[in-house]
């Protein structure tokens, strides 16, 4: 890499997982949109053939109409010579197949169990990351031998458990997960700033947020714009739209989309705990116990979310692939979007080109007193050359805490199970899981027909 304090060129970012047809789209998206970076990328995956095809589409996506940098993609044969001389390396992969995502999120519906993502909390979280984790084991063990000083972004669900593991393997990696969750309670915020008082033309990156929590369980204690606290704000916001939710001029509506809400599960723990529980309704319901918004279908649809449809995703995923087909033979030209997403920005800090301030998911340092050392936890974090340093986000009040220790002591749970070997350990942790409303008999079952289901994906 050659570099000076107004850009790098020759900057080498790894992919894992280079196959992607959503998130390495988006990133070469956001990396042609610099004027100051350069460089290659190198893509690896299982998937040769979707690595080959993304290597055509990234280097078409330099000539796309806009692009400000170039940069040049290869497709490795082998992880080692994708990570080896990385600045920068991105893991961005699907533990499985939707086939065992539909066991994951549709299985427990069997004993009444409903989930409304099903990859981080729940009986599904929990399966998603008995395959994950001794895929994190290889690669983290990858990145030791051949690329030790490299910067690991990661985008995989579940995204604590990804990225204990990685520290768990390999103590002295520099990595951390990056979530987009509360970015777009930032954008709620300013809706309720416009709602309110009448403040136009406020974007997220204008409010300033204090972050608590674990991924997709994350919390805002402190919030401003300007001088405005903007509790007082919310507060108002929340009385106005409690009962008939919330739904912007910019987003889909939630019947028509599940992946959309009406922000009624934000609202109501706003009016329970306080705090402005920052991630999308659909995230927030898992982690709470299963009988108060994921109680049945029509509980969902009364708190205004979506159920997850693997369906849609099995659909959709068609539809990606026949894109991919058009963009390599030239069908389709690639489009420049700017994501929304922060990763080509935090490389740029870390680069040395500018400084940094955003939520990430690293181990807990002592940022968060009250959740344990060494646990992965969701803070503010300045960036800045060669250097992640987290915010001091200070002790969750105590009921908040209460509810993010039990999934904390799951996540160890599950991570000492799989790296054990020990089925029985991670079946704890699945009968402790707040969505397990049925009996330890019942859960036993359930458990053993989802391990049967992933058969093919796990490694004990």
């Amino acid at each position: 890499m050659n570099y000076n304090k107004n850009n790098a060129e020759n900057v080498k970012i790894a992919y894992i997982g280079g196959g992607s047809r959503g998130w390495a789209w988006g990133l070469m998206s956001d990396l042609v949109s610099q004027e100051d970076m350069s460089g290659s990328v190198y893509l690896y995956d299982i998937d040769c053939d979707a690595a080959k095809n993304n290597e055509i589409i990234g280097n078409k996506s330099s000539l796309a109409d806009g692009a400000k940098s170039r940069w040049e993609y290869v497709a490795a044969q082998t992880v080692g010579e994708a990570l080896t001389g990385a600045d920068f390396t991105v893991l961005s992969i699907l533990p499985g197949t939707f086939d065992e995502m539909y066991s994951d999120v549709h299985e427990p519906e069997k004993y009444g169990i409903y989930q409304s993502v099903g990859d981080t909390a729940g009986p599904g979280g929990i399966l998603r990351a008995m395959r994950t984790i001794p895929m994190y084991v290889d690669i983290a063990e990858a990145i030791k031998k051949y690329a030790p000083d490299t910067w690991v972004i990661n985008y995989t669900n579940p995204m604590s458990l990804c990225v204990w593991t990685l520290y768990r393997i390999f103590p002295g990696i520099k990595a951390f997960g990056c979530c987009h969750e509360v970015f777009g309670t930032q954008e709620l915020l300013a809706d309720a700033l416009r709602e309110m008082r009448g403040t136009e033309g406020v974007k997220r990156s204008d409010i300033c947020i204090n972050v608590q929590g674990i991924n997709h369980f994350t919390w805002i204690n402190k919030a401003n714009y300007r001088d405005i606290d903007l509790f007082d704000v919310y507060r108002e916001f929340v009385d106005k739209f409690y009962e008939t939710g919330y739904i912007s001029d910019n987003s889909d509506h939630w019947i028509n989309n599940s992946f959309a809400c009406a922000h009624r599960v934000k609202f109501d723990l706003f009016r329970r705990y306080g705090n402005i529980a920052a991630a999308g309704d659909r995230h927030l319901a898992e982690f709470m116990p299963g009988r108060q918004y994921l109680n049945s279908p029509e509980t969902v649809r009364e708190w205004k979310f979506g159920l997850t449809t693997v369906d849609w995703r099995k659909e959709d995923l068609k539809k990606r692939l026949d894109k991919s087909a058009e963009l390599v033979s030239g069908k389709q030209s690639f489009e420049i979007k700017n994501t929304g997403e922060e990763g080509v920005n935090q490389m740029k800090a870390l680069l040395g080109l500018s400084t940094l301030v955003t939520n990430v998911n690293i181990p807990n340092m002592g940022q968060i007193p009250n959740l344990p050392l060494g646990a992965v936890v969701e803070t503010n974090a300045v960036f800045r050359h060669n250097s992640l340093t987290p915010v001091f986000a200070g002790s969750m009040d105590n009921d908040i805490a209460a509810l993010t220790l039990r999934h904390v002591y799951n996540h160890k749970t599950v991570l000492d199970g799989v790296l054990d070997g020990d089925r029985d350990k991670v079946f704890t942790a699945f009968l402790n899981d707040p969505l397990m409303t049925a009996d330890r008999d019942s859960a036993k079952v359930l458990f053993d027909a989802m391990c049967k289901n992933t058969e093919k994906y796990l490694k004990f």
